[in-house]
């Protein structure tokens, strides 16, 4: 039997799905796949039980696609569903690991930029100090600022770009000011990545199932710039990281190499508009 879609309910009307993912849930159902509804309101208030109220009982393997959720509530989404009967196909293990820098880094460091991190809690900047050490075998030279899921690259100046990490009072300010802005909805950490320069090609995300490259797309943030990358070196290495459904954003680097600047849970990645969502429901509905 082919796995259940748990989509976002629309927070105007829970009996049908957030506008947002409406083309994606319309399209699972012309496919004939089995969806459900859930809460994501009420999960991020901490009512996962209520948050999950609309899945049906014993409904088998699952596959979540909508909003963001931090690790800790989607493990207790993945409890409450698993008392209804209904298994999260992504672990949470599996999505803190794709879902957060430090989980895949280690697996993606070949063709990812250089990074380093520190566990921060919101509101709380780490000082000159900390930050002089965390940064030290990035060996200076430009950074990015961004904590364990996101970064801030429209606020570049002030919350993101650092030109030079030999410059500790800047690379001070831009932390404190990422960490300010982010308020309650930092992520882990404050994580510092080299910073490489790209063609103005823009970013292609690619879409993973098992393994498998099963859809490339534009970047949401940029959807009318289609770059057609290059895959041979990042598939072993999305292989070895073992998450069943993952994203990585691709850029081509200025010496031609393409490059991860972003990996995350394919669950919660945004599909760009003008993308048919029928691939992406099918290649989900063929996993077992």
């Amino acid at each position: 039997m082919a796995p259940l879609i748990v989509f976002c309910s629309d927070p105007l009307g829970s009996r049908r799905a957030d506008p947002h993912f409406a083309d994606e849930a319309r399209a699972a159902r012309a496919l004939g796949l089995r969806t459900a509804l859930l809460d994501h309101d009420a999960l991020l208030a901490g009512d996962v039980s209520g948050a999950v109220r609309g899945v049906p009982r014993g409904a088998g393997a699952a596959w979540y696609r909508g909003w963001m959720v931090p690790s800790g509530r989607y493990a207790e989404l993945a409890c409450a569903l698993a008392d209804r009967g209904v298994t999260l196909l992504t672990s949470p293990g599996a999505y803190r690991r794709a879902h957060e820098l430090p989980g895949w880094y280690s697996t993606l460091a070949p063709v990812t930029p250089r990074s380093v991190w520190l566990p921060a809690r919101p509101g709380h900047a780490p000082g000159a100090r900390e930050l002089a050490a965390l940064t030290a075998p990035l060996g200076g030279g430009p950074a990015i600022v961004k904590d364990f899921v996101k970064s801030r690259k429209h606020e570049w100046h002030e919350a993101c770009y650092v030109p030079d990490l030999a410059d500790t009072e800047r690379l001070g300010a831009v932390v404190a000011r990422f960490v300010g802005l982010q308020e309650e909805f930092l992520a882990g950490g404050v994580v510092i990545r080299a910073f490489e320069r790209f063609t103005e090609g823009g970013e292609a995300r690619a879409w993973w199932v098992d393994g498998r490259p099963v859809l490339v797309t534009a970047h949401p943030d940029r959807p009318d710039l289609r770059p057609a990358p290059v895959l041979d070196a990042v598939s072993p290495l999305v292989a070895a990281l073992d998450c069943r459904f993952v994203t990585t954003d691709l850029a081509l680097r200025e010496d031609g190499v393409w490059r991860v600047v972003e990996a995350g849970d394919g669950q919660v990645s945004d599909l760009p508009r003008g993308v048919d969502p029928g691939v992406l429901m099918a290649a989900l509905a063929g996993v077992r």
